[in-house]
């Protein structure tokens, strides 16, 4: 899984030479999409643009891990996914569990620690019970952070946010009047990671589809026309290094 090539090597070296090492993106978090569309084009099923999508995964976690990037948010099963077809639903947590399985003794050897964001009680046990033994697996691993987004809403995120403070304000925990954007952020599933610096979108759409509405208020995006499952490691350079070319100014006036 993680055999960069020379030729990505070598561009890694010339990216992190001219910027430094400290712009690399921390956080990048993509809306992988595309997988129908690249299938029904070649007259596949779905289910083979979703395997193929696996490829592209394990593409884009190796070149972000070579970069040198912290977190790697795949928006990877959104609640809205829910409501597609039984067959296609099965069909992907199926997927899930056994791309998982295979691929949990490289994210150990290579340092790279699996996180689950999302309403995760909602996958099926059979399947989170997997999922769990690759978290335990690679707690102790301090390099990328590969953040798996699963039935995954950021309307809801926020939601169960506010409930959250809530009942610790009732609780007596904490105090209402003294809530702020960085407390508030401890109560995201997201709590402890840093918001995304550059949000990648593939396949042509430009929306967010209720993925980190609260953490990518100021984050750069990049949308391609690339489908997911074409998606490599040269493209995700091209978006750090389209990302590398602008100012990020935060609200604050041109330098």
């Amino acid at each position: 899984m993680f055999e960069v090539e020379t030729k990505h090597i070598e561009r890694i070296a010339q990216i992190k030479s001219g910027v430094g090492g400290d712009r690399i993106p921390e956080h990048v978090a993509i809306i992988m999409d595309g997988n129908g569309r690249w299938a029904h084009a070649r007259g596949l099923e779905r289910r083979d643009g979703h395997e193929a999508g696996v490829e592209a995964v394990k593409r884009v976690v190796r070149v972000a891990s070579e970069l040198g990037v912290k977190y790697l948010t795949l928006y990877t099963f959104s609640r809205e996914n829910w409501n597609r077809p039984k067959a296609e639903v099965e069909a992907l947590m199926s997927l899930l569990s056994r791309s998982t399985l295979q691929e949990t003794d490289e994210l150990v050897r290579n340092n790279v620690r699996l996180v689950v964001t999302g309403r995760f009680e909602d996958i099926p046990f059979i399947r989170r019970k997997v999922l769990q033994e690759a978290i335990r697996r690679t707690s102790g691993n301090d390099g990328l952070t590969l953040n798996l987004a699963l039935s995954y809403g950021g309307r809801v995120e926020i939601l169960d946010a506010v409930k959250a403070f809530c009942r610790d304000v009732v609780s007596g925990k904490v105090e209402a009047d003294a809530l702020d954007e960085e407390q508030f952020a401890g109560y995201l599933y997201t709590a402890g990671m840093p918001d995304p610096d550059l949000l990648i979108r593939t396949s042509g759409e430009l929306r967010l589809s209720n993925f980190l509405l609260w953490q990518t208020s100021y984050t750069e995006l990049y949308m391609t026309d690339i489908l997911w499952p074409d998606f490599g490691e040269d493209e995700f350079l091209d978006g750090v290094e389209d990302y590398l070319g602008r100012e990020r100014r935060f609200g604050k006036i041109r330098s």
